[in-house]
């Protein structure tokens, strides 16, 4: 039995010129094509189909679509009582698409629950972009003026594609998952994609299911692929948006 090979994109190839992800490789799991580019259009499509892209600087592009695929449903994030305790009595402020760069860049230093990182000068120009036409956003912390935490993804139909989080204060980045989710309940935004599984998300309420199940809810979600754009542009606190939180996800 001959060895599985990925497909190889060129750059000038259609933006939609993908493998089915049924393609994807086993091992390593779910890695589906290489090659191609950042563009807009490229990765709009790639995200209607299932797949993201991954790699290391130095590496060619590397598109993924992994097996089972990790979920978290705004409504199921995992509120504990001791993080209830903190956002309680926290100092902390919450802003959506203020500091989209800053959260970006933070993201790409090294996270203590992550080796290295995977964000390189390529991957900032290419959500920049997206940011820029409306189909990236970030979610910031702020203690005063300071960025302390934050998160960004692609926001696509109900769906929002996580791509990365970062924390440098205690629980900042699960503030930020607080905001967000609490907002997706709020606006009918059903799903966020987490990619990949990790302890650091499972923690948080996120669950595993299988990549056809993952397919039927993109095309039940992502139907038409449409920007969401019902964005907060008002800087509210911690606590207020753990209120917010409760409110919608215990409806």
């Amino acid at each position: 039995m001959g060895t599985r090979r990925i497909a190889w994109l060129s750059p000038d190839d259609p933006p939609d010129m993908f493998p089915d992800i049924d393609e994807a490789l086993e091992n390593p799991n779910g890695l589906l094509a290489a090659g191609g580019n950042l563009s807009s259009e490229r990765l709009l499509t790639a995200y209607r189909a299932g797949i993201f892209p991954w790699y290391d600087p130095g590496q060619p592009i590397l598109w993924w679509s992994p097996d089972p695929r990790c979920i978290l449903r705004p409504e199921q994030l995992r509120v504990s009582r001791r993080l209830g305790r903190y956002a309680r009595r926290s100092a902390l402020n919450l802003s959506f698409n203020r500091a989209f760069d800053e959260v970006i860049r933070a993201c790409a230093g090294s996270r203590d629950y992550a080796q290295g990182t995977w964000i390189s000068d390529e991957m900032i120009s290419a959500y920049k972009l997206l940011h820029a036409i409306g189909w990236a956003h970030s979610v910031e912390v702020w203690s005063e003026n300071r960025l302390v935490g934050g998160l960004y993804g692609v926001c696509m139909g109900r769906m929002f594609f996580g791509e990365s989080m970062f924390s440098a204060a205690d629980n900042a980045s699960k503030f930020a998952m607080l905001g967000l989710t609490s907002h997706m309940l709020a606006n009918g935004l059903e799903l966020m994609d987490c990619q990949v599984v990790s302890p650091h998300l499972l923690t948080m309420g996120a669950i595993t299911i299988p990549r056809n199940e993952f397919r039927k809810l993109l095309n039940s979600l992502c139907t038409p692929p449409s920007p969401f754009t019902n964005w907060p542009t008002n800087i509210r606190t911690v606590p207020d948006v753990l209120q917010e939180w409760f409110a919608v996800a215990l409806q």
